[in-house]
């Protein structure tokens, strides 16, 4: 077992946290959903190396950038998506506040073959998991299929940053990804609300 204790200073307008999101921020994520179904289908012999790579490739890729831009565009507020995949994290950020998460599903980036894996009964059990914990504060359309449910409930392996972005920074902040070859999705929005997270 390996123990760590950091100490020291930070500048408190540099710092993204999850609970400074605003109405009228917009929602951007950085990395597309999926790593947890592929890894499930990897281990399972479903999917070979190739089909892995890319899930690979994203698991890899550091945040580092990511948060520096977020902070350098004027975004206070952003999680990680991780284990308790984007709604999990989503519904960490607007809980005990004012605010809810209007999120477009078609907007959300998803990994290649994900959806396909799904269908085919292929899911992690945190991916159940996550959904039984979120879903009686997670709006969803009608007629809104299980296998999507699960996909916004992924646990994610070194998953992106969902940045809350002040809406007149988005073209600074798009400059910036730009330069740094960063991709990134607009995904929703943030409205007034009671804590919960709305799928469109």
């Amino acid at each position: 077992k390996f123990g760590l204790s950091v100490a020291g200073r930070v500048n408190k307008d540099k710092i993204l946290r999850a609970d400074r999101a605003s109405a009228g921020n917009i929602l951007i994520l950085t990395k597309p959903l999926g790593t947890g179904i592929l890894s499930s289908a990897y281990k399972r012999g479903v999917i070979k190396n190739n089909a892995f790579n890319k899930a690979i490739s994203s698991m890899l890729a550091l945040n580092n950038a990511a948060s520096k831009i977020a902070v350098l565009s004027g975004s206070r507020a952003a999680t990680d998506v991780t284990g308790f995949g984007l709604l999990g994290h989503a519904l960490n950020m607007v809980k005990n506040n004012k605010i809810d998460f209007m999120i477009l599903h078609k907007k959300i980036p998803i990994m290649d073959n994900v959806e396909n894996l799904v269908a085919a009964g292929i899911a992690p059990k945190g991916a159940h998991n996550n959904l039984e914990f979120v879903k009686s504060k997670v709006i969803f359309p009608k007629n809104f299929s299980r296998e999507n449910k699960l996909i916004l409930s992924d646990p994610q392996t070194s998953g992106g940053l969902l940045i809350a972005l002040p809406k007149n920074n988005l073209n600074k902040f798009e400059r910036t990804a730009k330069k740094e070859k960063m991709p990134y999705w607009i995904i929703g929005e943030v409205v007034k609300g009671k804590g919960r997270i709305i799928i469109k």
